[in-house]
């Protein structure tokens, strides 16, 4: 599969913009609703989204060779606030680290053990495209929460993120 350098920074600005989207409708929520069990395997808003930023965290730990010691820490990490300072501090490491590929280093493989020890290899345009994936579709249960909720939750899809900014980029 052909993917450039350019692409991949192009979608984990989305994956910025989405989330901090998702962050800013949850900061007007009632801790009750932030917090309200869905059922679901990171049970709320908070810890869905907290899902994904430790998510983003673990996978930039592992391309850089140093992946935190713990998925989520509890005690620290279940806050909005570690998601409106943490998260938008970790979002600029990224978009800095991508803004230096090039087509060769793309293709590199980066080894890494998963969470249970299992070591992998994988190219970096498959963890990219993996990480910017993976926070779509949690993305996308925080936005039907939000909706049970009684919530409009803010766009969010890919082609919103396009619209606006060829809107930007044509004034």
């Amino acid at each position: 599969m052909a993917v450039t350098p350019e692409a991949l920074r192009t979608h984990l600005d989305y994956t910025v913009w989405a989330s901090r989207r998702l962050v800013n409708a949850a900061s007007s929520l009632p801790a009750e609703e932030l917090t309200r069990d869905f059922r679901s395997a990171d049970h709320s808003i908070l810890g869905t989204l907290v899902h994904v930023y430790a998510a983003d965290r673990v996978w930039f730990g592992r391309i850089h060779g140093n992946p935190p010691a713990r998925f989520i820490d509890p005690e620290n990490d279940m806050r909005l606030e570690v998601l409106q300072n943490n998260w938008p501090a970790l979002y600029k490491c990224w978009q800095e680290w991508a803004s230096g590929l090039s087509e060769d280093s793309i293709g590199s493989k980066i080894s890494y053990k998963d969470l249970k020890g299992n070591p992998y290899e994988t190219p970096l345009w498959q963890i990219v495209l993996h990480v910017v994936n993976h926070g779509t579709h949690h993305r996308g249960q925080v936005s039907g929460f939000l909706r049970a909720l009684g919530h409009t939750p803010p766009p969010v899809d890919l082609i919103a993120y396009y619209r606006e900014i060829s809107h930007a980029t044509h004034k």
